[in-house]
C-alpha cells in the first residue's frame, strides 16, 4: 500500500507541483475534500480556491483556478487554469484583480466575456483567501 500520493498540480503554462505528500485537500466542485493516500480511483471538478498538502508535520497552501481532478490510490493530478503558491501571491495585484472583475460584472457582457470575468473573479479571490489565510485570528 502506498504511503504517500504523488500531487501533481498542472497548468496550461507549467507543471507547478509535483511531489510526494501524505495528506491534501482540495476544493471539489460538490465540497472540500480530503485525499489520503489509497483512495478510491475517479475524476471531478475543482473550484478555485485553496489547495492545503501535508509533507510530514508541514502544511503548504496554494491557490488554483477551476479545472478537473483525477485521483488514484498513489497520485492525484490537477489541471487547472492557474496555480500559485501562497509565497509568490501578491495580495495587492489579486484585490485589484478582484475590483476589476467586480466592477466589469456591472457591464452588459454576453455570455462569454461573462465567463471569462467570473474565472478571473474566482482566480482572484482565490489568491487573496490562501494570502489572508496566516493573518487571521
Amino acid at each position: 500500500m502506498a504511503q504517500t500520493l504523488r500531487l501533481e498540480i498542472v497548468t496550461p503554462s507549467e507543471t507547478a507541483l509535483s511531489e510526494d505528500v501524505d495528506y491534501v485537500g482540495l476544493p471539489a466542485a460538490a465540497g472540500e475534500m480530503g485525499i489520503y493516500p489509497n483512495h478510491v480511483p475517479f475524476v471531478t471538478e475543482v473550484a478555485a480556491g485553496e489547495v492545503a498538502f501535508q509533507q510530514k508535520s508541514k502544511t503548504v497552501f496554494m491557490a488554483i483556478g477551476a479545472g478537473f481532478v483525477q485521483i488514484m490510490p498513489d497520485r492525484i493530478s490537477i489541471l487547472t487554469d492557474m496555480a500559485i503558491n501562497e509565497d509568490h501571491i501578491d495580495e495587492e495585484r489579486a484585490e485589484e484583480a478582484r475590483k476589476r472583475a467586480e466592477a466589469r460584472l456591472s457591464e452588459q457582457l454576453n455570455e462569454e466575456e461573462m465567463a471569462v470575468v467570473q474565472a478571473a473573479l474566482a482566480n482572484s479571490l482565490a489568491q487573496l483567501k490562501v494570502k489572508r489565510r496566516r493573518h487571521r485570528g
